[in-house]
């Protein structure tokens, strides 16, 4: 049984879903200026400077952009009303974004560590800069940092994984330039082998973050339920309604950063259809209640304390 939302929860839940789109758009958008000026900066500058390594970082800049048109996609895509062929809506463009986001992080952490190892077996590849380079690294590192820092105040603001990937993929980038600035720093010094060992460090960390967003993307796809917090917090809601004599094949999806849930309800069996269609009602008023849950499906069974269902 399905009971409809109230038009007050309704525009909570428009109210919400706008503010995240709003959210992701801004942010990400600032996320494309950012990342193409660093991008031109870099290159130019590394290219004067004679630093493959600050060219690298440059192209490297542009896989964000990359990145951030993916985010910029399923963000328009997710928030698209619920169709014939989508009845529950589009959340789940998100889960597919930040699968994407997820292996373009393991990709990049994949090839930081690859280029770490051979240069730590070939010392020789490491090559000398001109200070300039020092001093664009250090502007693009301090730049990456603080995009990295708003984005993930902004993804934790509305509760969005996807923007929590995307600002983790600018945190990888924050590092590659760190990589930079400590390469030229120990070149400067004569100490050339602590660059392949910082990128290496750096490139563990990106990859084993690429491996929990996709590994979180791929539960999600496939219907993972909530934590076991949000269950209990779930359980002690419907515990509280007096009117129910229990309930039983409690279940629980993601959509996007939503869930879903389905629930059979036990009530006296000797209770009128009206007064069943209240207490659902009900129910699903209470459940909602809480941002996360987009959507309640309540099912009525007659309660037999001799038989529970």
């Amino acid at each position: 049984m399905n009971i409809k939302n109230t038009s007050s929860n309704k525009m909570s839940e428009f109210e919400t879903q706008q503010a995240k789109f709003k959210a992701a758009k801004k942010s990400t958008l600032i996320s494309v200026v950012v990342n193409t000026l660093l991008s031109i900066w870099q290159i130019i500058i590394g290219i004067f400077s004679h630093s493959s390594g600050l060219i690298a970082d440059g192209i490297h800049t542009l896989s964000d952009l990359v990145a951030d048109f993916v985010v910029l996609i399923a963000n328009k895509k997710s928030h698209k009303k619920p169709d014939e062929d989508h009845p529950y809506g589009h959340f789940r463009y998100e889960n597919g974004a930040s699968l994407i986001l997820g292996i373009i992080l393991l990709v990049v952490g994949v090839g930081m560590v690859w280029s770490a190892i051979g240069k730590m077996l070939n010392p020789a590849l490491i090559p000398e800069v001109h200070t300039i380079a020092l001093v664009a690294a250090l502007v693009a590192l301090v730049a990456k940092e603080g995009l990295f820092r708003y984005m993930l105040y902004v993804a934790k603001k509305v509760n969005s994984n996807m923007l929590v990937a995307n600002a983790w993929h600018a945190r990888s980038d924050a590092a590659s330039s760190l990589v930079v600035a400590v390469g030229i720093v120990a070149s400067l010094c004569g100490l050339r082998i602590l660059d392949p060992i910082a990128a290496l460090i750096v490139g563990t960390f990106v990859f084993r973050m690429g491996f929990k967003f996709t590994n979180q993307s791929m539960q999600d796809l496939m219907d993972k339920g909530a934590d076991e917090e949000t269950l209990q917090e779930i359980r002690t809601v419907l515990e509280g309604i007096n009117e129910l004599s229990g309930y039983h094949d409690l279940k629980t999806r993601k959509s996007g950063d939503f869930l879903l849930v389905d629930v059979h309800l036990e009530l006296d069996g000797n209770m009128s259809i009206t007064a069943g269609h209240d207490i659902a009602v009900n129910v699903r008023k209470k459940l909602m209640e809480n941002p996360q849950i987009l959507d309640v499906m309540t099912h009525l069974d007659p309660y037999d304390k001799n038989h529970k269902h």
